[in-house]
């Protein structure tokens, strides 16, 4: 689960932030792999900061901040093996999860916003 506690689906695919859903790291990652790919995603996400108006640069390093990304498995092809189709962007309300957000009590759905 992300460090902030959000609301996340009771099948651990997505945590609710900002009233979407965002895919979570995939949980079968080997935790040398993990470590790896956050630490590649910090640093491309300081590269994006450190960019300062180059063009290029930024392109550069949104593009180590995607890859980083795919390697944790929030991006890119799905990593559960059920065949259900990626949700990530949809507001819950609008989703197969629509059932567990409307379930939640207030207070849990509003971590979420």
């Amino acid at each position: 689960m992300p460090q902030k506690d959000y609301p996340q689906t009771p099948d651990g695919r997505y945590f609710v932030s900002r009233a979407r859903l965002w895919r979570c790291t995939n949980p079968s990652l080997d935790d040398s792999t993990r470590r790896a790919a956050i630490k590649a995603l910090m640093k491309a996400r300081r590269a994006v900061q450190l960019a300062g108006g180059n063009a290029e640069a930024e392109a550069e390093a949104r593009a180590g901040v995607d890859t980083a990304k795919r390697a944790l498995g929030e991006r890119g092809p799905v990593w559960w093996q059920d065949d259900a189709p990626d949700e990530g962007g949809l507001h819950p309300k609008n989703s197969s999860y629509a059932d567990w957000w409307s379930e939640l009590g207030e207070a849990e759905r509003a971590r979420g916003i």
